[in-house]
Parts: structure tokens; C-alpha cells; sequence
């Protein structure tokens, strides 16, 4: 498995959040479609000073480079226009203890 750390920054516009809170259920759908299928190790919200979510940080597993291109296609956050950019970088989580 490939795994690849996703950094989604948010459009800052006036109905940005608004626009947010409206597709996060979506989201969260996929987030959890995501762990049932293994692709999903862990995910959370950028907040800002004031503690509004201004983006989003996930990480996740893939077999391959195809299968994450068919999720950025279908992610909420992507085709809804909620995040204004988005960072994918391969990682890998680090294994201790």
C-alpha cells in the first residue's frame, strides 16, 4: 500500500464554511466508505484562531496511483468546490513502540 499524506486548504470566500458544514456529511460518508475499504488511517480538520475549519489534513492508503486519482475525483471536498487547493504528498506513518 502506498500511503499519502492530503492537505485540502479551503476557499476563503463568505459562504466558504457555510458551503463546508453543508457537504461535510458527505465527506464524512466517504471518510467512512474509506476506512471500511482500508484506504482511511487518519483525518481532521485546520482550524483557524477563532477555531473555524479553514481545511482539512488526511491521511491515506492506496494500492495504487489509480485508486487515488478515482477518490480525488469523487471526494466531496474536491467536486464541491470546498477545498481551493489540495496537497498530496506519498508519506509514510511510522511504526514504534
Amino acid at each position: 500500500m502506498n500511503q499519502y499524506l492530503v492537505t485540502g486548504y479551503d476557499f476563503t470566500d463568505a459562504d466558504a464554511l457555510q458551503r463546508r458544514m453543508n457537504v461535510r456529511p458527505h465527506h464524512l460518508d466517504g471518510a467512512a466508505e474509506l476506512k471500511k475499504n482500508g484506504n482511511y488511517i487518519l483525518g481532521g480538520a485546520i482550524l483557524n484562531d477563532e477555531g473555524k475549519m479553514t481545511g482539512s489534513v488526511m491521511v491515506l492508503q492506496f494500492e495504487t496511483e489509480e485508486e487515488l486519482e478515482a477518490w480525488k475525483l469523487s471526494e466531496p471536498y474536491i467536486t464541491q468546490g470546498i477545498w481551493e487547493s489540495v496537497d498530496v504528498k506519498p508519506f509514510k506513518v511510522a511504526s514504534v513502540g
